[in-house]
């Protein structure tokens, strides 16, 4: 395995390339290992929720930090693959979690900004990327903005953007490599977005049925596209879809592979 250093430069510099950067998240040590060896996949990005899933835990910081901690890193032990975190908030100490996810290998990560007031947003972004300092790599921070997940229904679309907009120019200015803003998914807007940040600045989350393809992102200007909580919802889905099968009298899928 490359050492820290490579791993973050090589994450980095995933998010510059003129191929969008796709990843699929994960929530284990086998789903990272599938996900590792296929072909293409250059990185991998870990998902809270689906973490939070598969130990008995609701998403949103439910999960106690060490257990958390603990499969991110069986993750990272299993792979070679720079791996980015999902931190959800920060654990109430953005930059120690961060310091935390570091010493585990990991060498990026999500933190969301819960539409706290811009200046606390700011702050943990600066301590995130301070703790990568210290560990003498390029941590690569997907800032996240909540503007679009936490706005009433009836919100003025164009606010919105332009507030997204504003808080992302804030992350990028306080040294974070890319914005990430889930529930972006009108062409149009996030067109508006990669013109208020910049190409290559922007990350989306791919919703079934709703998103753009990722080569239409790409086309657009968007620096990376991952999967969040729905990965492990294909799976699962899958599980219960040959389940029922089963269940009425049939057989578990033809296709299916030994992936484990």
């Amino acid at each position: 395995m490359t050492d820290l250093a490579t791993r973050a430069r090589t994450l980095l510099d995933l998010h510059t390339a003129p191929e969008i950067l796709v990843l699929a998240n994960v929530w284990d040590v086998v789903s990272a290992q599938v996900v590792a060896g296929t072909e293409g996949v250059r990185a991998l990005a870990t998902a809270s929720h689906g973490i939070a899933a598969t130990l008995g835990y609701e998403d949103g910081e439910n999960i106690p930090l060490d257990l958390h901690l603990d499969m991110v890193s069986r993750i990272v032990a299993a792979v070679d693959l720079p791996v980015s975190m999902d931190m959800e908030a920060g654990y109430g100490d953005a930059g120690e979690t961060a310091r935390r996810a570091i010493a585990a290998g990991v060498v990026g990560g999500n933190l969301e900004d819960q539409m706290k007031p811009l200046d606390e947003a700011v702050a943990a972004v600066e301590a995130v990327l301070r703790a990568g300092r210290d560990a003498r790599i390029d941590f690569v921070l997907n800032a996240r903005t909540d503007t679009f997940v936490r706005a009433a229904g009836d919100a003025d679309r164009g606010e919105l953007v332009a507030e997204a907009i504003r808080r992302g120019r804030a992350y990028l200015e306080a040294g974070a490599p890319v914005v990430f803003v889930p529930r972006l998914v009108d062409r149009e807007e996030i067109a508006a977005v990669v013109e208020g940040l910049g190409r290559n600045k922007l990350t989306l989350i791919s919703v079934p049925g709703a998103s753009l393809p990722a080569r239409e992102m790409q086309e657009l200007g968007v620096a990376r596209v991952s999967t969040g909580p729905f990965t492990q919802r294909v799976a699962l889905t899958a599980l219960q879809d040959a389940t029922i099968e089963m269940v009425r009298g049939g057989t578990l899928p033809a296709g299916t592979r030994a992936l484990n």
